[in-house]
């Protein structure tokens, strides 16, 4: 039955079907967004890096979660980039599979990251006398290695059971990424094993971590409202408003996208929630830290020097 297929050996992103002026004016603000993100969360791992009073396992999570998000970036937007600018100008197979294992690589390893960011609050919060002792840095790195590890494994099984299938046409991809999704629908194979690994991927990936950390944040939040003092239930939400903005922004777009019902949402709406889970996220998330954590401004501003001395 493959003998009768054409080797594929290179796919057509659709991408956006606009104009040529349109397409002009989405690749300077898709260019302008990815500048963004790069320096954005480049400047948060510069200040995690640079910043004695930032050397916490906090901010050690923080640094892995801009390097997630520097690497979404990287690997999806300049393809993004280069199709809007030649929407002719093909990607080969290899590049194509690649692209596809590196995305679901960074956003497997995003969601472990945030349940894991999530128990570090807990226990900071819940348990701050022994919080030191529960979140050393041996704990801290083999916490952090795990997620990778974790994203990197699930990932290659993803890979493993699409390099099989045959493609025989046609070659578009309707997406603006190799997206893995999309690729199964081009196969010329019963791709039922693919999209059930899928579905109980994401659903054990999103559901599970998802709900460790509404249970993490209800105890967090209960054991807030005990503390006595205002300006000790401020600080304690500060602490976690900014991961919790995160946490709502990249599972809600991930659950919609690849748990909710498909048949609710149009090719095209999948698309442009994508879109917002791939550039948007990684674009924010160092903003939200920025703008609602004080550690992170004070930081910022000793390093720019306009900090007072204490």
């Amino acid at each position: 039955m493959m003998n009768n297929h054409t080797l594929v050996k290179e796919f057509f992103l659709m991408g956006f079907p606009v104009g040529p002026d349109m397409r002009m004016f989405l690749l300077g603000l898709f260019s302008l967004f990815y500048a963004f993100t790069l320096m954005g969360n480049g400047v948060i791992l510069g200040l995690i890096c640079v910043e004695a009073r930032l050397h916490t396992p906090m901010y050690f999570f923080l640094s892995h979660l801009a390097i997630v998000d520097i690497s979404y970036a990287c690997n999806t937007v300049p393809q993004m980039l280069a199709n809007l600018l030649d929407p002719s100008k093909p990607i080969s197979y290899t590049g194509c599979l690649t692209q596809t294992f590196l995305f679901l690589t960074f956003a497997l390893t995003e969601c472990l990251l945030l349940m894991v960011m999530s128990y570090d609050r807990y226990v900071a919060i819940c348990h701050p006398l022994r919080y030191s002792v529960i979140m050393n840095w041996r704990v801290c790195i083999t916490l952090s290695l795990t997620s990778w590890v974790l994203g990197f494994l699930l990932s290659l099984t993803h890979l493993i059971l699409l390099l099989p299938l045959p493609f025989c046409g046609p070659q578009k991809i309707n997406h603006f990424f190799c997206e893995i999704l999309a690729i199964l629908k081009l196969a010329c194979a019963d791709t039922h094993v693919n999209e059930i690994l899928i579905l109980g991927g994401a659903t054990s990936v999103l559901v599970g971590p998802l709900c460790s950390i509404v249970i993490s944040y209800i105890r967090i939040i209960w054991a807030v409202l005990h503390i006595q003092s205002r300006e000790g239930r401020q600080k304690a939400f500060s602490t976690c408003s900014s991961h919790l903005c995160v946490v709502g922004l990249f599972y809600g777009t991930a659950i919609i996208m690849y748990i909710g019902p498909h048949h609710r949402n149009s090719k095209g709406q999948q698309k442009y929630l994508l879109l917002f889970h791939s550039l948007f996220n990684p674009m924010l998330n160092p903003l939200i830290y920025s703008l609602r954590n004080n550690e992170v401004k004070g930081a910022l501003k000793r390093v720019l020097g306009k900090g007072r001395p204490s």
